[in-house]
C-alpha cells in the first residue's frame, strides 16, 4: 500500500510540475502576442490614415513595424524550438507543433515529430504530421513528380516540357486569391527579367478554380512565364502529387529535373539563383 501511495504522490507531483512548467511558457507566450498585438494595432492606424502610402514618413514607419512583427515572430519560434528541446517526454509541445508547424523547415518539423516523443501518439498532431509527409515528396534528391493540366487555351500541357530540359526551372505553387502568393509576385517577376536570358524559367501551377480570376490574375501581376491549372482548386493534382498543403510553395528543378531546393521565398530565392548564375 504504501508503495502505492508513493506513486500516487510522485505522479501528482510531475503533474503539478507540468502545469507549472506549461503556465511559464504560456507567459513568455502571452507577452510576445500582446507585443505583436500592439504591432498590428499601430499598422491599421498608419493604414488607416495613409492606405496608399503616399506619405514617405508613413512608409517608412510601415516598414519598420513590418521589420519588428518578423523580428518578434523569430523570437516567437526560437521559443516554440525550445518548448519542443525540453518537453520530450510530455505534452507540452503538442500545441505549439500544431501552430507553429507551417513556420517549421522540414528538419525543425521532422525534429519535432520525433517517433519516441512522449506526445508522437496524440491524434493533435495528425495534421503536422501530414504536412511532414507532404515535404517529403518534395525533398531536394528526387527526380520532379509529372504533371498534366490545361494552358489558358485549354490544351493539355505537361511539366516535363519545360522540367529536365537544360534549364533550372521554378515550379510556382499559387492561387488568384492567395495573399501570400500575390505578395510575394514581385519577387518573382524580378529574378525571372533578372535570370531568363540566361536559362531560368518559371512554371506556374495554379490552384484556382475559376479560369476568369486566374488569366486576370497572371495578367495583373505580370507573370509573363507558362501557366497550366486543372483548375479543382486544393483537389487539385499537384496538391498530391508534391504534398501541398499551404500556397504560395514551389521547387527548384535542375537542368536534369531533379529537385535541388523547396519554398524559396524572398531573399532566398534571389541568392540561390545568384549562387547559380552570378550577376
Amino acid at each position: 500500500m504504501k508503495k502505492t501511495i508513493s506513486i500516487l504522490l510522485l505522479g501528482l507531483f510531475t503533474l503539478a510540475t507540468q502545469a507549472q512548467t506549461e503556465e511559464a511558457y504560456k507567459v513568455k507566450m502571452d507577452a510576445i502576442d500582446v507585443q505583436g498585438q500592439e504591432i498590428i494595432k499601430t499598422y491599421k492606424a498608419l493604414y488607416e490614415k495613409d492606405p496608399e502610402g503616399k506619405n514617405p514618413e508613413n512608409k517608412k514607419q510601415a516598414l519598420k513595424l513590418a521589420r519588428q512583427l518578423d523580428s518578434l515572430k523569430v523570437v516567437q519560434l526560437d521559443l516554440v524550438k525550445q518548448i519542443i528541446r525540453e518537453n520530450h517526454d510530455n505534452q507540452i509541445p503538442v500545441r505549439y507543433i500544431k501552430e507553429a508547424m507551417y513556420d517549421l523547415s522540414y528538419a525543425e518539423l521532422k525534429t519535432a515529430l520525433d517517433p519516441t516523443a512522449a506526445y508522437y501518439g496524440n491524434s493533435e498532431l495528425d495534421a503536422p504530421k501530414k504536412l511532414l509527409a507532404g515535404y517529403e515528396k518534395r525533398l531536394p534528391g528526387q527526380k520532379f513528380h509529372e504533371l498534366t493540366m490545361k494552358d489558358f487555351d485549354d490544351k493539355d500541357v505537361t511539366l516535363s516540357q519545360w522540367a529536365g530540359r537544360g534549364n533550372y526551372v521554378l515550379v510556382d505553387f499559387w492561387a488568384s486569391w492567395c495573399g501570400p502568393c500575390r505578395q510575394e509576385m514581385p519577387n518573382l517577376v524580378e529574378n525571372y527579367e533578372k535570370y531568363h536570358a540566361k536559362g531560368f524559367e518559371i512554371v506556374g501551377v495554379s490552384f484556382d478554380q475559376k479560369k476568369e480570376a486566374w488569366t486576370a490574375a497572371v495578367q495583373q501581376l505580370g507573370m509573363r512565364w507558362p501557366q497550366m491549372s486543372d483548375l479543382k482548386g486544393w483537389k487539385c493534382a499537384a496538391a498530391d502529387a508534391y504534398g501541398i498543403f499551404s500556397i504560395p510553395s514551389s521547387v527548384l528543378l535542375d537542368p536534369q529535373g531533379n529537385i535541388v531546393a523547396m519554398d524559396l521565398r524572398g531573399a532566398a530565392l534571389g541568392k540561390k539563383l545568384h549562387d547559380i548564375y552570378g550577376d
